[in-house]
């Protein structure tokens, strides 16, 4: 006995409501709450499409077989060329079969040249059906498509007109095409999900691809199927759909922000699991609106320790705002950590090779250039003569000259820095502090290629050097010594004034 909804449908569907004809054909189609008849469900659908229902249509071409269909064939002819337009190609197998299999259906040489066209691409699908009327109509099979080694391939779903048409419209924008063709689709599986009591339905790719998509055009923050359809493509395995999931239950906004426009209180549990999935996935978004969860007070799993390793794990997948917090978090912990401001510089660093402002400022802060007028810049110019044999005799001051002249150093700093200690990859580490007395710690950021190239040949040649003063270079004042013979032998006046310094 149908319950008191159905009773209801049946009422608006005889008054002629096209929404009560659609739903009531459903009912029938997949038997929700009275038993399944495919010709009564076929009754309503065709009702509801003869007002030009496209779904009504979909649903015929998807779910009603041929030999239901045959009675009412010339009726029913157009929804099918409707389904197949749309590109259905299950409907386009049941249109050639009430046209090519009848030669008295119709006398329409347009519809039946379309009827073939339906038919070669249900026999391109792999429909067996499709292709032994294909064999009849033209004498020979269609041969299945070749793979890339021109071994037989076998038809997919995503391969079908349909699949394809939805691909188009959806990389060109179209939702609202892509949502009349595609949500019949959706439907039918959240009918599916909700007649599993509970369980799970399996999905291929390509349907938890259009799930996440609906759900994407529909906003599923404010619409019931729009939700419907990202919970289920969250438990196909959809990234996407995960961070949408997540977020909705957080009621935030991919920025970590509060979102005024969806009511309700925050599910922080549920965020957290469907955000982690999406996390590692990798979406670094879903990780850095983690870190804001965690460092809510209102959170009972509140942990700040995670709240900055799911920042880093964020940053680590090229999410800008996350680079720059790692990087000026490090910087204000600078004191308490060894390396912290070299850490804060690669953050930096790459936040700002994407743009950001704020992250080159506070590089300037940080790790400010050398002036152009140093003392480094003067001292190794060429001197042509003198300058090779400083080469040849000092190779070691010569490279330490070298890296002066790039990097701006200052005249303690090329003679005592650790060349195996000072390279961090993406800045040189100048840190004399230990063996002079007015030394500082500072950072010079590499820029260029040609500072990277000119700081690996100096590594390669310190690679086996003890750059202590136990090496081969001597102490401070032997390496001072050499140097001041160097620029003695230049003989002029700028060099001269370097020796008095």
């Amino acid at each position: 006995m149908a319950n008191r909804e159905t009773l209801g449908l049946i009422k608006g569907a005889r008054a002629g409501d096209v929404a009560c004809q659609l739903a009531l054909g459903r009912v029938y189609l997949f038997g929700q709450g009275v038993p399944q008849s495919l010709p009564t469900a076929l009754h309503w659908l065709s009702r509801a499409a003869q007002e030009d229902s496209q779904e009504a249509c979909m649903l015929i071409g998807m779910h009603v077989p041929f030999e239901v269909a045959q009675p009412a064939a010339k009726a029913l002819i157009p929804y099918y060329a409707q389904a197949f337009d749309a590109g259905l190609v299950q409907a386009g197998l049941v249109l050639a079969q009430l046209v090519l299999g009848n030669a008295a259906s119709t006398s329409c040489e347009t519809l039946r040249a379309k009827a073939r066209l339906a038919l070669e691409a249900a026999a391109r699908a792999d429909l067996p059906d499709a292709q032994w009327l294909l064999s009849m109509q033209t004498g020979a099979g269609v041969p299945p498509v070749s793979g890339a080694h021109g071994a037989p391939e076998q038809g997919r779903e995503g391969d079908t007109p349909l699949y394809a048409g939805l691909e188009r419209a959806w990389h060109s924008g179209e939702h609202g095409r892509f949502l009349a063709q595609g949500m019949p689709l959706a439907r039918e599986l959240l009918q599916r999900q909700a007649a599993a009591g509970g369980r799970t339905i399996a999905l291929d790719a390509q349907q938890v691809l259009l799930l996440s998509r609906c759900a994407q055009a529909l906003a599923p923050g404010g619409d019931a199927e729009g939700w419907q359809c990202c919970e289920l493509a969250a438990h196909g395995g959809d990234r996407t759909a995960q961070l949408e999931l997540g977020l909705g239950y957080a009621r935030m906004d991919a920025h970590g922000q509060r979102l005024a426009t969806r009511n309700g209180a925050a599910n922080f549990k549920r965020a957290v699991r469907w955000l982690t999935q999406a996390g590692e996935q990798g979406l670094a978004e879903a990780w850095f609106v983690l870190s804001r969860i965690y460092t809510k007070p209102e959170f009972s799993q509140r942990n700040v320790v995670e709240a900055h390793s799911c920042l880093e794990r964020a940053a680590d997948l090229g999410h800008a705002p996350a680079q720059l917090e790692c990087g000026m978090h490090a910087w204000r912990n600078r004191r308490e950590c060894v390396n912290s401001d070299v850490r804060a510089a690669y953050w930096l660093l790459q936040a700002q090779a994407q743009g950001s402002s704020e992250a080159e400022a506070a590089l300037l802060r940080i790790a400010p250039r050398g002036e152009p007028g140093d003392w480094g810049q003067c001292a190794a110019m060429p001197a042509g003569e003198h300058l090779r044999q400083l080469g040849q005799n000092h190779p070691l001051l010569a490279a330490r000259l070298e890296l002066a002249r790039w990097f701006h150093l200052s005249r303690a700093e090329a003679l005592l820095l650790d060349i195996h200690a000072a390279d961090q990859g993406h800045c040189l580490l100048i840190d004399i502090s230990a063996t002079h007395g007015r030394g500082k710690r500072r950072l010079v950021l590499i820029r260029t290629a040609q500072e990277r190239q000119v700081l690996d040949q100096v590594v390669r040649l310190f690679e086996r050097v003890d750059c202590g003063v136990n090496g081969p270079e001597g102490n401070y004042r032997q390496r001072l010594y050499r140097l001041k013979c160097y620029l003695a032998d230049l003989d002029q006046p700028q060099e001269q004034q370097f020796l008095a310094a």
